[in-house]
């Protein structure tokens, strides 16, 4: 769907070899049907592995290639990505190998984890009320960690927008697009924090005054503890909804982190802050054309990388 006249990524290579549709249709037919029923099962269970596995898309492909670099463990001197402070908050890892061992069961050594995750992602957007995307595949699995590049490529939750910006610019996502991939905090949570320096000692004056009071009663603590569990979630109408409620509360001036407020800020994003504000199927279809983007940055593809046998480590030699 929405797929039509859509731009190309920075480092989307159209050449054979390259990601493409319907990539198992002969190695592995049941490859992205094994991976729907894996996540509808798990979603069933625990609701919020869809947040996870959208998050899971962003901060892989965010990171020099989407190769599921993010799912390496700490081991034989590889120091993973999930301990970076840009990873604060994440979870449900595990179910990226819950999903690849359905497949391994299926078609040992012939599905990559890099496509596990794009592919769980599709299909959480779809649990989350949200577009289906047809996507391609074909990845191949990174043989190394970029621990040391997660900081400078991932933008927080407070930078600017116009550093946000360049961030997504650098891998060929434009500003239309960024703002549409920021609409994925629609659903979810945060962590109180990445709130409070908003609330204390002085409240953040673009924060609509009965809002940030309910932030406090969320986030009565300056200092919170990361460790407990003390958070507000993203959007308090459709929470675990991925719709255009995210822009209706930006422009009521509740964005529940700085960044998010920065859109209506910024003359640059504020125009399609409120064109998807108006138009959820006009977000819909944006925030489609840009996941496809993300999820074609620069893949691995041919003889590059490897297909790993467990998400969690490089193959043995």
């Amino acid at each position: 769907m929405f797929l039509s006249n859509r731009p190309k990524a920075l480092g989307l290579v159209t050449c054979e070899g390259d990601v493409q549709l319907n990539y198992y249709s002969e190695s592995c037919p049941r490859a992205e049907e094994i991976v729907q029923e894996e996540v509808q099962k798990l979603y069933q269970k625990h609701g919020n592995t869809a947040v996870s596995w959208v998050r899971n898309l962003f901060h892989d492909c965010m990171v020099e290639s989407c190769d599921a670099s993010l799912m390496l463990d700490s081991v034989n001197g590889t120091i993973s990505e999930k301990t970076s402070v840009r990873s604060f908050g994440m979870r449900n890892f595990k179910y990226i190998n819950t999903i690849k061992d359905a497949l391994e069961r299926e078609c040992p050594m012939t599905v990559s984890c890099a496509d596990v995750v794009a592919l769980s992602a599709r299909d959480a957007i779809v649990l989350l009320g949200g577009p289906y995307i047809t996507m391609r595949t074909g990845r191949r699995d990174s043989r190394e960690s970029y621990i040391n590049e997660v900081e400078e490529l991932i933008p927080n939750h407070n930078d600017t927008i116009p550093f946000v910006l360049s961030r997504f610019q650098s891998i060929g996502i434009d500003t239309e697009s960024t703002v549409a991939l920021l609409g994925a905090h629609s659903v979810g949570r945060v962590h109180c924090a990445n709130l409070v320096h908003r609330l204390y000692p002085t409240t953040d004056p673009s924060i609509d005054p009965e809002y940030a009071e309910y932030l406090k009663g969320r986030c009565p603590n300056q200092n919170p503890n990361p460790k407990d569990v003390e958070y507000a979630r993203n959007d308090r109408v459709t929470p675990m909804v991925l719709d255009n409620m995210y822009y209706k509360n930006l422009l009521s001036h509740k964005g529940l982190l700085l960044v998010d407020q920065g859109l209506v800020s910024d003359p640059s994003t504020v125009p399609f802050v409120e064109l998807m504000a108006s138009n959820n199927t006009y977000f819909h279809r944006r925030f489609s054309d840009a996941v496809l983007l993300l999820s074609e940055n620069n893949p691995l593809t041919g003889d590059k990388g490897e297909i790993r046998k467990d998400c969690r480590f490089i193959n043995r030699e």
